[in-house]
């Protein structure tokens, strides 16, 4: 047995499954956050109750639920434990013990992770966010194609091993996304500021 990893593990997924949004939005009067919008408990939903700075808090401590146990684990046992705690804490965020597994689509937690691991890829990834949502208005679609730039930037950067990591956050968070690649596909996916 790796205790270091399985650490890194339980660790990661225990950070990530505390649910910002819903405790935020209760803590703020505003109720429960999933029988609004789209249900969902992450940053995008609760910017729907009119309450911006709500919202924020939401962003940061998803964000920094995912940070946190990379930038910890790999201080401790390295890159590899430090990977494993981010991916656990994606799996967290995901699917929440506390929820019956019900949680959010991943992209703070993601992006947490990935500015942790490596801060220049995430900035990049960050970017090619604020230029998409400038584009489409459409915050999926900046989300979504933010995640597909971070392996393939990580690969060219030559990071293989950053790089499968990148592709493994992605390909959950796209996964969550499906409803909102079919509305994308369909152009019925809200835009930004908007309600469901």
């Amino acid at each position: 047995m790796n205790t270091p990893l399985i650490a890194a593990a339980v660790i990661g997924y225990l950070s990530g499954s505390v649910p910002y949004g819903l405790l935020l939005t209760r803590a703020a009067g505003l109720g429960d956050i999933r029988s609004i919008g789209s249900g969902n408990i992450g940053a995008t939903n609760v910017l729907r109750t009119g309450n911006k700075k709500v919202a924020a808090g939401t962003l940061l401590l998803d964000a920094l639920k995912g940070a946190i146990p990379v930038l910890a684990f790999t201080a401790l046992w390295g890159r590899d434990a430090g990977l494993l705690a981010g991916i656990a804490a994606l799996l967290g965020h995901v699917f929440p013990v506390w929820l019956r597994f019900k949680g959010g689509k991943g992209v703070a937690t993601g992006a947490g992770i990935l500015l942790a691991a490596s801060w220049w890829i995430g900035l990049l990834c960050a970017l090619v966010w604020v230029a998409m949502a400038k584009i489409t208005r459409i915050s999926s679609a900046s989300a979504l194609t933010a995640c597909v730039a971070a392996p393939v930037i990580a690969l060219l950067a030559g990071d293989r091993l950053l790089a499968g990591f990148a592709l493994v956050v992605t390909l959950i968070i796209l996964w969550r996304h499906a409803d909102n690649i079919r509305r994308l596909l369909a152009g019925t996916e809200p835009r930004i500021g908007k309600g469901k």
